[in-house]
């Protein structure tokens, strides 16, 4: 399936044609999650590739193999994408590892009823849409993002969103929200391993950091695209594992375009009870309901 000067538009969401249908759009809304499912959510470019790393490899008791031999998007595959449900058939792993950029309201009435574990992965959002832009420049499935300015004003319009969404319904059916804010820690995995219930030992956790590393996954075909024919991503024009660096932002921003990123990102999250610090200098930290880390 090429389409890719397709795009498809889903409950007010633009989504590239070249993976997304109508019929998986709607197939993902319906989708009968199973309890043992782990499920991870987040906006495009905001740590997904890191997340699925871990996961697969905590699933694995720190074991790299299946990281190094089954495309990331085989063993975590994108809940809306027309590959899904063939992939999650063909190998079915246990527990399934599934992923999403969908929003909460979406997605939960699938959600209600399930003990599938739900991972929301947030970002500092600078760093998200600089992240983006470069991405948006290599993947022809993209039309092309065009200046920095024109892309920030898109991305502007409406993509704080995501991040409100999803805390509600963590909060309140005691799902677990992590705020990815800095390096990772053997503290950071062991709260989600033992989220997902599957403690493990210091060897195996010091396993899992290691090959969750960005210098690992950079060097791994599995997870940094270069798998993908050059007539859907232009390597080329950059690399899908480019930098892994927290406050990259300032690399692009003007002040002038700052502050007037920090003017719109307080007023569409104004109501929202999650308080991220975005430049934490030593160690993850998971965010409860009022900010405070645990």
């Amino acid at each position: 399936m090429a389409r890719l000067d397709v795009t498809e538009t889903f409950h007010g969401i633009t989504f590239p044609g070249h993976l997304h249908t109508q019929d998986s759009l709607q197939s993902a809304l319906r989708f009968p999650f199973q309890d043992t499912d782990i499920l991870i959510v987040s906006y495009p470019k905001s740590g997904t590739t890191w997340m699925q790393e871990i996961v697969t490899l905590i699933c694995n008791r720190g074991d790299p193999h299946v990281c190094q031999t089954v495309p990331n998007w085989t063993r975590a595959p994108w809940l809306e994408q027309h590959y899904c449900a063939m992939v999650l058939e063909k190998y079915p792993l246990n527990p399934r590892v599934i992923t999403t950029h969908l929003p909460q309201h979406l997605l939960e009435p699938a959600l209600q009823g399930s003990k599938a574990k739900v991972i929301y992965v947030s970002r500092n959002p600078k760093d998200v849409v600089v992240s983006y832009y470069h991405f948006c420049k290599m993947a022809k499935f993209f039309p092309d993002p065009g200046s920095f300015q024109d892309f920030l004003n898109q991305f502007l319009d409406g993509r704080c969103e995501l991040m409100k969404s999803w805390q509600n319904f963590f909060f309140f059916n005691l799902k677990v929200t992590l705020a990815l804010q800095s390096i990772k820690s053997l503290h950071f995995c062991g709260k989600i391993s033992a989220f997902l219930q599957r403690p493990l030992v210091e060897e195996e956790l010091n396993s899992c950091l290691k090959h969750s590393s960005f210098s690992s996954m950079k060097n791994n075909t599995m997870v940094n695209c270069t798998l993908i024919s050059p007539e859907i991503m232009d390597h080329s024009k950059g690399c899908f594992m480019r930098k892994g660096e927290l406050g990259n932002w300032k690399s692009l921003f003007t002040d002038e375009q700052n502050q007037h990123f920090e003017s719109v990102f307080s007023s569409r999250m104004q109501d929202c009870s999650l308080k991220f610090v975005w430049d934490v200098p030593h160690e993850n930290r998971i965010c409860n309901k009022e900010g405070n880390p645990n």
